[in-house]
């Protein structure tokens, strides 16, 4: 038993949480701790792919939307692995995906509160002293140890999300994008491989394999029940919806009303990035080069019904919607990007009495990212909230403004500046 009673345990220590133990660092009023079960930080690996880019500006680091010269910036991190001139010339806004991961690990190795390899295993809430005790194991050891702490954060991220359909099938054949990259030497000795699926993840995977086509000379296909495969909005007045402005217009909804606005604003986190597709469209281009038949199809407007395996390979029953025509479709190697869905882990049964739910079986969140409780103490939250504080609730340009608020509450005083003015237009008619 660790007596010491902290302020504030983190579980998860994915790039929201990490943010949060950066910026209360040198914040010595608030005794923080975080866990995580991986080693060490890991951020998507199986989608780490060589030439991925960040979606958003590399501002969007871990501290800077909230402290420019905290020592944690992505900035100084190019200063300390000398790559500030090589950054320089790059001339770039978006960085690689491979080394935001990268910048990601060099911050949790200097952090002195993030503690990987401890899963938490264990919650309770002890009324008495108004304390929450989480028990955490050490992956290698499989020692156990309790902690007390005054109020929780919850970083537990999301989880892939697999069609009833798919499941129960080889892995090393029908797999989540999540896994491409482990499973890529699979992808080469197959001779078919179908994506399924039209968000980013999916077109990533895609532009990967098409790269490869030509030396492996597999059969590729890409299926979407999607009308088209659609760039995702990216300009720049829309891109303003990912904003605090635009959170706490949208919080001021009904839940009833949240969930048809959430419904209508696809394209803001669905769609694919216009780099990508034109890479995609280049690639098909420089295949088709002096005549030669390119062994790709990209289907539209249809719906995968079901797999079963046949032989070597696998029948999918596909659906063409809008003609309401049913066909089979055969491939060896069969990939998913049907998205993800928020994890809520197993030791939140133990207090699930004292949160409050909604009639979905999602959390009821305060503006300030508090699950709404019977309890005095807090629980902070940064994943399955999508349905309180809409589409910017996974964009990491938001996660340090959030971070903002959450120290603010946390101490009651205002470490951060919070502003009410961020971008141009307005959301709300009152303050037109």
């Amino acid at each position: 038993m660790d007596n010491e009673v902290h302020d504030l345990i983190g579980v998860g220590i994915g790039p929201f949480n990490l943010s949060l133990a950066a910026l209360l660092e040198d914040l010595y009023e608030v005794k923080s701790i975080f866990f995580d079960k991986k080693s060490h930080f890991e951020w998507h690996p199986g989608m780490l792919i060589v030439g991925t880019r960040l979606q958003v500006p590399f501002m969007a680091d871990l501290v800077t939307l909230a402290d420019p010269t905290n020592q944690y910036s992505f900035l100084n991190y190019l200063a300390k692995e000398n790559r500030l001139y090589p950054f320089y010339f790059l001339q770039r806004l978006d960085i690689p995906r491979r080394e935001y991961n990268d910048y990601c690990q060099w911050v949790a190795n200097e952090l002195e509160n993030c503690l990987f390899g401890k899963k938490v295993v264990g919650l309770e809430y002890i009324q008495q002293e108004e304390i929450f005790l989480v028990k955490v194991q050490d992956i290698h050891t499989k020692e156990t140890m309790n902690y007390k702490g005054r109020n929780l954060v919850l970083g537990t991220g999301s989880v892939p999300v697999i069609p009833e359909s798919m499941k129960g099938l080889p892995a090393e054949d029908v797999f989540h994008t999540s896994e491409f990259l482990d499973r890529q030497k699979r992808c080469r000795e197959a001779k078919s491989i179908t994506v399924i699926g039209s968000g980013q993840s999916a077109a990533e995977v895609f532009r990967e394999l098409l790269k490869e086509q030509m030396d492996h000379h597999y059969r590729l296909n890409w299926i979407t029940r999607s009308r088209s495969f659609l760039s995702m909005e990216e300009s720049k007045l829309s891109v303003e919806q990912f904003s605090p402005d635009y959170v706490n217009y949208f919080y001021q909804f009904s839940q009833e009303q949240k969930d048809k606005i959430f419904a209508s604003q696809d394209l803001l986190y669905k769609g694919i990035s216009s780099h990508t597709i034109t890479d995609i469209y280049n690639l098909l281009y420089e295949h088709s080069v002096s005549g030669e038949e390119v062994d790709v199809r990209l289907q539209v407007l249809t719906e995968v019904k079901g797999i079963q395996a046949k032989g070597n390979e696998y029948e999918i029953l596909c659906n063409q919607w809008q003609q309401n025509k049913e066909f089979i479709h055969e491939s060896e190697v069969v990939i998913v990007g049907t998205g993800y869905r928020p994890y809520i882990p197993e030791f939140i049964e133990n207090i699930k009495t004292y949160i409050h739910w909604d009639d979905q079986g999602r959390y009821r969140v305060e503006a300030d990212y508090r699950l709404r409780l019977d309890i005095p103490n807090q629980i902070y939250v940064h994943s399955g909230i999508s349905h309180s504080h809409g589409v910017g609730s996974t964009n990491l340009g938001l996660a340090v403004h959030r971070n903002k608020v959450i120290i603010n509450h946390l101490t009651g005083r205002e470490v951060f500046p919070i502003y009410d003015k961020n971008v141009f237009q307005n959301f709300d008619a009152e303050t037109f």
